[in-house]
């Protein structure tokens, strides 16, 4: 999905999982006036914390969206609809990046939540071949994990090997 046309919370959401996205609270966005570069959450899955950036675009949008929203930093970023205490749900998440991915002419049925948390992920071990980033940047434990969250596979070994000079 092009930078750009996604919406500030899916632009977080590249190594975060819905689930811990839609509860941050906006006092862990903020500091001070500023959207902060970088931000932490524990994990729901794991109970591990997990950094993650927050890039310039991003939090051009983060500032918009929380100027238009008010609240305190006690407040959830994204609050639900329904329940005006609580956080946008993980269905109504899932449900927004259908329509995102719809508007901008792609199919929603190859496009979700999850494919989107894995999308930086993804990318960063293309560029560099480093499972033990990806390892940190994904809160995950094992890199056995990591190797099969990205699909990695002997061709992969291969390739890297094939390029690496001694």
């Amino acid at each position: 999905m092009p930078r750009a046309s996604r919406p500030a919370c899916t632009r977080a959401r590249d190594k975060l999982r819905g689930c811990d996205l839609v509860k941050m609270k906006i006092g862990s966005l903020v500091s001070g006036q500023a959207i902060r570069a970088r931000s932490m959450v524990i994990q729901q899955k794991t109970g591990r914390p997990v950094q993650f950036e927050i890039t310039a675009d991003t939090r051009a949008s983060l500032l918009a969206w929380l100027e238009r929203r008010g609240g305190s930093i006690d407040d959830y970023a994204f609050p639900s609809r329904v329940d005006h205490e609580g956080h946008l749900s993980t269905r109504q998440y899932a449900r927004l990046v259908d329509e995102w991915v719809t508007a901008i002419g792609l199919r929603a049925e190859e496009y979700g939540t999850h494919s989107l948390c894995r999308t930086k992920a993804a990318l960063i071990y293309k560029a560099t071949g480093n499972l033990r980033a990806i390892q940190i940047l994904l809160g995950h434990t094992k890199i056995e994990n990591i190797v099969r969250y990205l699909g990695v596979d002997i061709d992969d070994a291969l390739t890297l090997a094939e390029t690496t000079e001694i």
